[in-house]
């Protein structure tokens, strides 16, 4: 398992650096690779590096491999704080990303198999190296990476991954161990 991880972690840099992204020593090691509890990785879940998330602001770096999915979820209000609003900027590759609203008649993403139930908005917003995109709070929404995979930076209010609500009820976002 150990040296799995440290295969993800090699090929995550390997799109770091494609995107031109420089990255401190403690943030290579401090790198999540969140499979979101489905334990499908190459098909469900993302890479992610923060740099800064405290009471006031995000800064966050993902990689997505080739066609790599993060599944569909949102962020709502909780103890009395807004959901978190976010803006996906992509770098590197070309992100697929959905949101509500009216749906793309032929959508470029591809469902993961077996678990296109969990997979509810599909208005698509295509973004490029230097495109970006603002999700509102509480807003469904979901992103694939396009052939080549994709390097998104993310800047957010703060961000708490625990309070994430996805469609899929198997996701677990947060390691419990």
């Amino acid at each position: 398992m150990k040296d799995e991880l440290e295969k993800i972690k090699k090929e995550a840099l390997d799109y770091y650096k494609k995107a031109a992204i420089v990255l401190s020593d403690d943030e290579i090691k401090n790198m999540e690779i969140a499979d979101m509890g489905l334990n499908d990785f190459q098909r469900t879940g993302l890479v992610l590096v923060v740099y800064v998330n405290n009471d006031r602001y995000c800064a966050k770096e993902m990689v997505l491999f080739p066609y790599q999915t993060c599944p569909e979820h949102r962020h709502p209000n909780h103890n009395g704080q807004d959901g978190k609003r976010e803006t996906f900027r992509c770098r590197y590759g070309t992100v697929y990303l959905y949101i509500e609203g009216l749906k793309t008649p032929k959508p470029m993403a591809s469902l993961p198999e077996g678990d296109e139930s969990y997979y509810t908005v599909f208005h698509e917003i295509i973004l490029k190296p230097g495109q970006q995109y603002t999700i509102s709070k509480d807003t469904l929404h979901w992103f694939q990476a396009g052939k080549e995979g994709a390097v998104i930076s993310e800047f957010s209010s703060p961000s708490d991954d625990a309070t994430d609500v996805f469609t899929d009820p198997r996701i677990k976002r947060v390691n419990e161990d």
